[in-house]
């Protein structure tokens, strides 16, 4: 027991920024925190905090153990309430990083009604288009969009994900209608140039095989929401995915092609670290996910896609 209140101390101390603070948090007095922290220190021989008269501060290795202490207390929180007079309420607070274009659309909008459910959590989401390192930057769930990289984290497919090709009536009328991937070679194609995203090229089913066509034209973006608005305006073909492009497809301002080549559908995924529990809050968390991605309805809903960025 003397670990944990040192452990809670420590947390409670970092994140409130002073003894003091934390010590009013507690209902104790400054000192039972500060020799809380001391013990702590001296059992680890680690110095965790550095302490000015204003402000605390965490060395390197204090960030480090604070991201690992938070997650044990929540996970200790989750035991406690799935055993508790039957109490399935989970307490504690959830990481979440999703990309960031998929992100805004389809993970953002759901946290107010997962909140509202589950009035003991709270939640952080990180929208970003880089790979984060959700083991060493201490996320409880990184939502996913396509391929996988190999690794050691635990995927949990959530829905399909399946790509079209579109372009704007106005560029068809233009440039004609390809009728087989390869003719992509002689149209303007819109291709996003981040290196995380469509590495491969462009997928098609092909004679029963997938083949990747990469291919090029005079404008390319790393950012999908100016690919998606320079398609809409009819500046040429783009390969984007269901989600972003099917409330355009319905109210006519983009055109699916190439149909029946199209590729057998990636997934969406929910990755969480490699461990044996999945604590309550993530796996509520992901459950209330995959409740609405499989629902057909939920797909398609109407969207305005002007103001929503892609990836």
């Amino acid at each position: 027991m003397d670990r944990l209140k040192q452990i809670e101390a420590f947390v409670l101390a970092a994140t409130r920024g002073s003894l003091t603070a934390a010590a009013q948090a507690e209902g104790l007095a400054p000192a039972v925190i500060g020799r809380r922290i001391d013990a702590l220190e001296a059992r680890l021989a680690t110095k965790l905090l550095l302490r000015t008269t204003r402000r605390l501060n965490l060395t390197p290795e204090g960030a480090a153990f604070l991201e690992d202490c938070q997650r044990l207390l929540a996970d200790f929180e989750d035991a406690e309430a799935q055993v508790s007079a039957g109490s399935v309420q989970a307490q504690g607070h959830v990481r979440v990083t999703a990309p960031a274009g998929f992100g805004r659309r389809h993970v953002a909008p759901l946290v107010p009604q997962f909140l509202a459910q589950h009035p003991g959590l709270s939640l952080s989401l990180n929208l970003s288009d880089r790979i984060v390192d959700i083991v060493n930057e201490g996320y409880d769930c990184a939502v996913r969009v396509g391929d996988l990289a190999d690794s050691s984290l635990i995927s949990m497919r959530l829905a399909d994900n399946r790509r079209l090709c579109v372009a704007a009536p106005s560029y068809l009328a233009r440039a004609g209608t390809p009728q087989h991937p390869e003719e992509l070679l002689r149209h303007a194609c819109l291709v996003l140039s981040s290196e995380a995203s469509q590495s491969r090229g462009w997928a098609f089913s092909v004679g029963g095989q997938v083949q990747h066509l990469r291919p090029s034209g005079r404008l390319d973006c790393s950012d999908g929401q100016v690919l998606h608005d320079w398609c809409v305006q009819g500046l040429g073909l783009a390969w984007r995915s269901t989600w972003e492009v099917a409330a355009d497809v319905r109210a006519g301002r983009l055109q699916a092609v190439l149909e029946d080549f199209a590729a057998p559908p990636n997934g969406i995924y929910a990755l969480v670290p490699q461990r044996k529990l999945l604590p309550l809050r993530v796996r509520l968390w992901i459950d209330f996910l995959k409740q609405h991605y499989a629902l057909p309805s939920y797909w398609l809903r109407g969207e305005d896609p002007s103001p929503e960025s892609h990836s």
